[in-house]
């Protein structure tokens, strides 16, 4: 049996879940290899930043399933995905990656609309006469 570290990240409407295992580096994304889901360098960089502070990129193979949000709200939930399964394999790890920021969540959401405004903030304009 294979021994695996679950880890589940949020950004706004975006949901990573990750199992972490043993193996030689690889990151699958919802049946796609890591490339072809992440185009940009910094974006994968970004991912597997958590792995790199750790120093053992090679030492783990990464599945991922992503769903909802932007592209960036899923690079930043899985982040904190890959963190937090990191940090239930070693518990030694909380402390360094969460004084780099790795473990925080960040919390921020849009605003909902409210009645008798244009949007969440934004009024129609006030005439007086």
């Amino acid at each position: 049996m294979i021994k695996e570290h679950l880890g589940t990240g949020r950004r706004k409407t975006a949901v990573a879940s990750v199992r972490l295992r043993k193996g030689q580096g690889k990151i699958q994304i919802n049946g796609r290899s890591f490339e072809k889901y992440f185009t940009d360098p910094l974006q994968r960089k970004t991912v597997v930043s958590p792995i790199e502070t750790c120093s053992s990129l090679d030492r783990y193979d990464i599945v991922a399933r992503l769903k909802g949000g932007g592209l960036q709200a899923q690079i930043i939930a899985m982040r904190l995905a890959v963190a937090r399964a990191l940090v239930s394999e070693d518990q030694e790890r909380r402390h360094d990656l969460k004084v780099i920021g790795f473990l925080t969540r960040d919390s921020r959401k849009k605003e909902r609309k409210k009645y008798g405004l244009k949007g969440a903030r934004k009024r129609f304009q006030f005439s007086k006469r």
